[in-house]
């Protein structure tokens, strides 16, 4: 089993999964991202995702009634070290392109669109779709022996 390496400092990128994977804790998952929760809340490095984000992790507590989940997300992307960035025309444009050259889905590329033209120095994911797309690390590889 890999491990994640952790930048020294700048933007890291995290896809939805990632950031459930984190905030519920999750068994496989967690011991791996745990190093990343650690450098963003001394300073090091800043977390951010996409706005797509917000409504893609309430999705599963809403469907099952779980305000409590909801809230606590709710509160994560109001942290300092936890930052949305607004979906704009630029990472539209971007978004288009990758959807145009990749085999992406549209959520997928909005999510690399808005890491890559924010000067992420690592995407975390846990979607196979985004191998071989540049500073991306997909933790079911970090896994394999």
């Amino acid at each position: 089993m890999g491990s994640l390496i952790v930048p020294s400092s700048g933007l890291v990128y995290f896809d939805t999964n990632p950031i459930i994977y984190s905030v519920e804790r999750h068994s496989t998952y967690w011991p791996l991202l745990k190093p990343l929760g650690q450098a963003a809340q001394s300073g090091r490095v800043e977390i951010v995702s996409s706005e797509l984000t917000l409504m893609e992790t309430l999705v599963g507590p809403l469907k099952t009634g779980n305000t409590v989940l909801a809230n606590v997300y709710e509160k994560l992307f109001q942290q300092a070290q936890t930052r949305l960035l607004p979906i704009t025309q630029p990472i539209l444009r971007e978004a288009a392109r990758l959807r145009a050259s990749t085999k992406l889905k549209t959520p997928d590329a909005l999510h690399l669109a808005t890491a890559q033209l924010a000067g992420c120095v690592l995407c975390i994911t846990n979607d196979a779709g985004f191998r071989g797309m540049g500073t991306v690390v997909i933790l079911d590889d970090l896994l394999k022996p």
